[in-house]
């Protein structure tokens, strides 16, 4: 695995085994079986409860298949994905020698569940399942091969297979529809962490990364706002859509340690504390870049922002990162997403906890740094 560097400007990009993705309504009608490998594939559906008895996508998706491809259905998915659910769908799975495809409907749960079923399918039968995807926020858990989930004391965890990875995403416009506009918007900022950090990771590219990114985080900043003024705008959110793609599909299979530290601060506050990871992203990621606007390399990065944004560059790298943290705090105040940690009852004696999940530390600057950041969320 090669890591890319600025100066000199080279780098190795390695792109996951994506074989087709379709947007725009209804893809999901035109497109699903032709997604699946072969005419007598079997499709095992993951999914969480709420799309299952609140919509009627699954049973849509259901009836695309028919009784002839469609070889069952797991709905119970929850928040952050625990690991005891995830192992009882893949026994499921293992037991039908039939199932060669698993299809994920929702969020970032399901997506990453699927692809944790996968792993375990793998370790008990010697194979990968062909993944479709049908995502319905902006979380953009499709665009990688990692497949997060909880473990049994309540800490994240991930596998980390590229086989896993999806080979189809269906980005359907009707079926973003159903998502709660909160939700919608929040995983939108989930999206713009993983733009705004991919510029500032050792492993990401120019080309397609970093460019891909900084088209994302325009696109974040320009059509979320009208997502919320008007959430049934079909194509708005299709445009939101393929932002999110390009936030985070682009840094390939090649690389090199966690997404940030914003990702990592995430994942610290989301499982142990019940915390979506939308909404984690809202409480870190603007104070994460103004820390970030410190190190003067990672500064350079987060200042390429600011003409995706509307705003000119000064020349002072460190002062136009301040204003990026700046503007990322204002969109999620606009958007409003604002929030802190006490809401999700999260106090002080807690800092101690979260910095070392985050940062595997428990001394040192990055440490304090990063202690005092927590502190201010609060």
């Amino acid at each position: 695995m090669t890591e890319s560097t600025e100066h000199p400007l080279s780098g190795f990009w390695k792109p996951t085994h994506l074989q087709g993705l379709h947007y725009g309504p209804s893809s999901v009608q035109t497109h699903l079986v032709s997604a699946l490998p072969s005419s007598t594939s079997k499709a095992f559906i993951v999914t969480g409860s709420s799309l299952a008895t609140k919509t009627s996508l699954i049973r849509q998706v259901e009836k695309l298949l028919g009784p002839e491809r469609h070889a069952g259905t797991f709905s119970t998915i929850k928040q952050h994905a625990p690991i005891a659910q995830l192992d009882e769908a893949a026994q499921i799975v293992a037991e039908d020698s039939s199932i060669d495809t698993i299809i994920s409907v929702g969020g970032g749960s399901p997506i990453d569940s699927a692809k944790v079923i996968s792993h375990r399918c793998h370790e008990k039968l010697g194979k990968f399942l062909h993944h479709i995807t049908v995502p319905t926020t902006l979380s953009a858990a499709e665009c990688t091969f990692f497949g997060g989930y909880t473990k049994e004391d309540g800490v994240k965890a991930s596998t980390g297979s590229p086989e896993t990875a999806p080979h189809v995403i269906l980005y359907d416009s009707k079926y973003a529809l159903e998502t709660p506009p909160a939700l919608f918007l929040s995983t939108g900022i989930r999206s713009l962490d993983h733009s705004v950090e991919l510029l500032y990771h050792a492993s990401a590219t120019e080309v397609p990364a970093k460019q891909l990114a900084l088209t994302a985080t325009a696109g974040l900043f320009t059509y979320l706002p009208k997502y919320k003024a008007n959430p049934k705008d079909e194509e708005n959110i299709t445009r939101l859509q393929l932002a999110a793609f390009s936030s985070l599909f682009p840094l390939g299979v090649n690389i090199v340690g966690g997404i940030g530290l914003s990702h990592s601060l995430g994942y610290a506050l989301g499982s142990p504390y019940g915390i979506p990871h939308g909404i984690t992203s809202c409480l870190t990621l603007a104070s994460v870049v103004k820390l970030k606007a410190n190190n003067p390399e990672e500064a350079e990065q987060i200042a390429r922002i600011l003409p995706f944004i509307g705003q000119r560059r000064s020349g002072n790298d460190k002062e136009d990162a301040i204003r990026v943290g700046d503007a990322i705090a204002k969109l999620v105040k606009e958007l409003g997403l604002e929030t802190n940690l006490t809401k999700y009852n999260v106090g002080e004696d807690q800092i101690p906890k979260i910095v070392k999940l985050a940062t595997k530390t428990e001394e040192g600057k990055l440490y304090d740094n990063v202690s005092a950041l927590v502190k201010r969320i609060i």
